[in-house]
């Protein structure tokens, strides 16, 4: 399973070629600035603009030179910024409205899974004005997928919601994730997001693809660090394997070892995330054994990059498999004579637990 994408966008002012190669499975997050493109590329996968390129999603064309599938019949669900709900018609109404588009799709997804899902049970017989702006967007991505679609398109589905509304909705987000198999195209400038919830990463600039790929791969490249926020930093995939409840710790693991982060509660042998920045990763030659710094793992240097100023120099390093970055001062891998091949300890002086 796959999406192949290749557009050429022109109007005034604005220019994109896209050439993508995307999972047909899991979440790819477009990802850039505003106005660099991801929105009007997002609505030419869709059909919404017809722009000269092709596309085929799991070997089923929708577009090419000869053949333009419309919208309405490309297997697709799109959850705009705003829900975008019938006013006039209940949640059940609503939701009954897609489940009639779905057609012989419909037996892809069931009704009572999908509410199941994103919690929404208990608002079916409301109507959209007695709903929060978070519940009105879950309503929305519950329509959307009623229809069955082969592929879902979420145009920065969180970015009417405030910050408290975003937190309510992310962890359904997650649970349609780890549960369905549908691939989703995301839409969004929001770092916190693109950590917490993609497994793939398009980034976007000024209408140029600048890199894509799985998204801790992605991340972790020296040649063009992609920043999530205000600095590099890679995202990596970790099991929770230990409580230590007199310092309120978690320890998690990851294919490097063991990282201790602050408990937030989740339960021994859970799935997370966790975000290490360039700036909290140090490197030594040996091993400092009275330390302040609780994380301290063996690794091998990979590459080194040059960073935003020319005093600083960005390092890639394999831990177990797993890549890390550290920002430091040019003088210092000088000293230290980093290279590729060698073998040091890094020190990782904070790690955020985001999901």
């Amino acid at each position: 399973m796959s999406i192949a994408a290749r557009f050429s966008i022109a109007y005034p002012g604005f220019a994109c070629e896209a050439d993508l190669d995307l999972p047909g499975g899991g979440i790819t997050a477009l990802f850039g600035p505003s106005g660099s493109g991801k929105t009007t590329l997002l609505r030419a996968i869709a059909g919404l603009e017809r722009w000269p390129g092709r596309l085929a999603v799991n070997g089923e064309v929708w577009q090419d030179d000869s053949r333009f599938v419309p919208t309405h019949r490309r297997p697709l669900g799109y959850v705009f910024q705003e829900a975008s709900l019938f006013p006039h018609l209940t949640v059940a109404a609503n939701l009954d409205f897609g489940a009639k588009r779905a057609g012989a799709a419909a037996s892809r997804v069931s009704l009572e899974r999908i509410v199941d899902l994103l919690g929404i049970g208990t608002l079916l017989d409301r109507k959209p004005g007695h709903l929060s702006g978070g519940e009105r967007q879950r309503v929305a991505i519950a329509r959307a997928l009623l229809t069955g679609p082969e592929l879902l398109l979420m145009d920065e589905p969180l970015a009417a919601l405030d910050l408290a509304r975003k937190n309510e909705i992310l962890p359904y987000l997650e649970r349609l994730h780890d549960t369905l198999e549908i691939p989703v195209l995301y839409v969004s400038h929001s770092p916190d997001e693109v950590a917490r919830l993609a497994d793939h990463l398009v980034a976007l600039d000024a209408g140029r693809v600048v890199a894509q790929g799985p998204l801790a791969e992605t991340l972790a490249r020296t040649d063009l660090p992609i920043r999530l926020g205000e600095d590099a930093g890679v995202v990596l995939d970790a099991v929770v394997a230990e409580r230590d409840a007199e310092w309120s710790l978690a320890g998690v693991d990851f294919p490097g070892g063991r990282l201790w982060v602050r408990d937030t509660g989740h339960e021994i042998g859970s799935r997370v995330r966790v975000r290490i920045l360039a700036r909290d990763v140090s490197i030594a030659l040996e091993k400092h054994v009275y330390s302040s710094i609780l994380n301290t793992l063996p690794a091998t240097v990979r590459e080194i990059g040059a960073e935003s100023h020319p005093a600083l120099a960005l390092v890639k390093l394999d831990a177990g498999g797993a890549s890390l970055l550290a920002r430091l001062t040019r003088r210092s891998a000088a000293a230290l004579a980093l290279a590729p091949g060698l073998p040091v300890w890094v020190q990782i002086k904070a790690v955020a637990l985001i999901g």
